[in-house]
């Protein structure tokens, strides 16, 4: 199926829940929304790396057209509203430039307050030959105010000991922790129980992970709603202004949410559509939010040593 531009994909999935997907330019789509509308925007931009969906600039003209584009969502996010912007590192001749750090004086430009500097662990990734392999992503977690939607005891974890009791002061004897569960920190792992560990573990999606699809860097669904279930309500809107083949969509879907994405690429949008309807009929693959990442026990081949390297180091 062919889309023209600006053509909206999905409608509503029923009355209560609308969510849609807009091929255009995102400066100029955002330009014609209202103001105040989205309580979460959530996104993974450009890296300005020379993927096949961008233009490869200087990073001064890339920061400077992304500048245009957070004024615009600003102007859009509502007063008690987030964005989480999620980046990597643009690297020139072998140099790093944290995109996080470049960020923030930007978003800092237009009033907001960073609340958390959120590290996204992975455990694969391209294999560096001259600097250590990346293996971390940042999600930069600002609000508009001070007043913020922050539903803490939706993203609670376990207590990892849930026993332990005050032992000194008026309060000797009492349990020490929440019955709900403890305050996750900001650097995200899911190793064995959801939410648990210091580091948010999400596996990035690559050639085995359930959702790859033809982007080459694609959200994974589970880092989407987790920052969905902590800053949204049940009537907010959500927004992904970079949306690709659709994740934020289908998280919000995934969690009751309205929501609207913008993606200037036919294929992307049309791989988005083929997704939600893949979700409406109950057929998408996915990961389940807290499912532990696969470790291979010793006596698969895949972690003893090959019999060449044995041969190599003798």
């Amino acid at each position: 199926m062919k889309l023209k531009v600006k053509e909206k994909l999905f409608g509503y999935m029923d009355q209560e829940i609308k969510n849609h997907i807009i091929r255009g330019d995102s400066l100029k789509e955002l330009k014609k929304m209202e103001g105040e509308k989205f309580d979460l925007i959530i996104t993974s931009p450009p890296y300005n790396v020379g993927k096949e969906y961008e233009v490869k600039s200087s990073i001064e003209k890339y920061l400077e057209t992304q500048e245009e584009i957070i004024k615009q969502l600003v102007r859009v996010l509502s007063k008690k509203g987030s964005i989480c912007w999620q980046i990597g590192n643009y690297v020139e001749k072998g140099e790093i430039f944290p995109l996080d750090i470049f960020y923030y004086g930007i978003f800092k430009k237009f009033k907001l307050k960073l609340r958390n500097r959120i590290i996204w662990h992975f455990g694969h990734g391209l294999h560096a030959s001259k600097r250590l392999s990346g293996r971390y992503e940042t999600i930069l977690w600002f609000t508009k105010s001070d007043n913020y939607i922050f539903n803490l005891d939706d993203i609670r974890i376990p207590s990892k000991y849930p026993g332990k009791r005050y032992f000194k002061g008026p309060k000797k004897g009492q349990i020490s922790g929440n019955p709900k569960g403890k305050n996750p920190s900001d650097i995200w792992e899911f190793v064995l129980q959801d939410w648990e560990s210091l580091l948010w573990d999400i596996p990035n999606v690559k050639s085995n992970h359930p959702e790859k699809t033809i982007h080459q860097c694609q959200f994974p669904i589970e880092l989407v709603e987790r920052c969905i279930l902590a800053l949204t309500n049940g009537d907010s809107w959500v927004l992904d202004p970079f949306a690709g083949v659709g994740s934020t969509i289908i998280a919000s879907l995934k969690n009751g949410r309205n929501s609207v994405g913008i993606e200037k690429e036919e294929k992307y949008c049309n791989v988005a559509q083929a997704r939600i309807e893949d979700f409406k009929k109950g057929n998408l693959k996915f990961r389940p939010i807290n499912k532990p990442i696969h470790k291979p026990s010793k006596n698969d081949k895949v972690a003893q040593i090959p019999l060449e390297w044995l041969s190599v180091s003798q």
